[in-house]
């Protein structure tokens, strides 16, 4: 996976917002404010998402490329390396689950609007 196919896959998802936040180099993928996806544009060696706590401990031991998240909360984020080792598919659905799991959070509010955005966009 290179950059601008991580960039696309995420930006394919309804109300998403492409953000620098914490820098220049940060590349921060938010859903209705929530970040779910972040990168380094500069060295784009690991993307880290979110997870359920379960699901990163399960992905951390299956898979050597995944590792605790750096600067996040280790409970509830990963560091997916781009090395290979993972498939491409594979890593588009972790995004895709990421993606999933923060909606799942939303106030109710929030998910209305979000399913709003979705239908004005059929």
């Amino acid at each position: 996976m290179d950059i601008e196919s991580f960039r696309i896959h995420c930006i394919s998802k309804k109300a998403i917002t492409e953000e620098f936040p914490f820098g220049k180099n940060t590349l921060v993928y938010k859903v209705m404010g929530k970040m779910f996806a972040l990168t380094d544009v500069q060295d784009f060696t690991s993307v880290n998402l979110k997870v359920k706590p379960d699901v990163g401990i399960e992905l951390r031991e299956r898979y050597s490329s995944v590792i605790e998240a750096y600067h996040m909360n280790k409970k509830h984020w990963v560091t997916v390396m781009i090395d290979g080792k993972v498939p491409d598919k594979l890593i588009r659905q972790w995004i895709d689950d990421s993606y999933d799991l923060v909606v799942e959070g939303l106030s109710k509010s929030q998910r209305s609007e979000l399913e709003s955005v979705q239908k004005k966009k059929r």
